[in-house]
């Protein structure tokens, strides 16, 4: 009778060990999953930004993480450069203007194709021709596994004349350095070893 007792007692206190280890376990458990969610919220706590409207009203903005924006940034920034560099209109201090800007946002490179229209009368011959020149780009492709990017440009050019109007083909090549932002450069970026590969007549259609 003894014995049994003894036996009844031990297994008693195998079951209340058994119970114990599955509720430590369980505990910690619960504890684990509510530190990874305390973690998980805070993060996301960390992604908004509190505005004040003059004091007034709350607003709440989710900020973004740059390098998320950047290929489309990028592709912003080669494709503006063409439009300022290649859209002209028979008018030199226009033409200036959007040259100006546009050499803003490269180097050397870009400047080195102006000098050179320049030289040639190339500005010269649209003033005095009376010719509209738009660059339209229909793509731009980016290489952002290595650095400096490497973007590929494919537009066209529509000559516009009295008499007719030509379209031409225009592809470039160029690489893209990391600079700081400022109003006449948004986008953060510089473009580098600027260099046409194709631009040549596709159609000529009379007006």
């Amino acid at each position: 009778m003894e014995f049994k007792s003894l036996k009844n007692i031990e297994t008693s206190f195998r079951q209340i060990r058994l119970f114990g280890i599955v509720f430590v376990s369980m505990c910690a458990a619960v504890v684990t999953v509510a530190l990874v969610a305390v973690f998980n919220f805070a993060e996301k706590q960390r992604e908004k930004i509190y505005v004040l409207d003059n004091g007034k009203s709350l607003m709440l903005a989710l900020s973004q993480d740059m390098s998320q924006n950047r290929p489309a940034e990028a592709r912003e920034h080669v494709r503006r450069f063409h439009e300022l560099f290649f859209s002209l209109s028979p008018d030199k201090s226009a033409i200036e203007h959007n040259i100006n800007r546009a050499l803003i946002l490269s180097d050397k490179s870009a400047y080195n194709y102006y000098s050179d229209y320049s030289e040639k009368g190339y500005y010269n011959r649209i003033i005095s021709g009376n010719i509209n020149q738009v660059c339209i780009v229909d793509s731009v492709s980016c290489d952002f596994d290595n650095y400096p990017y490497t973007a590929r440009t494919y537009a066209r050019q529509m000559i516009i004349r009295q008499s007719n109007v030509t379209e031409r083909s225009l592809v470039t090549v160029c690489r893209l350095t990391n600079s700081s932002r400022s109003d006449d450069n948004p986008n953060g970026f510089i473009i580098e070893g600027f260099n046409i590969i194709e631009n040549k007549d596709i159609s000529t259609v009379k007006r």
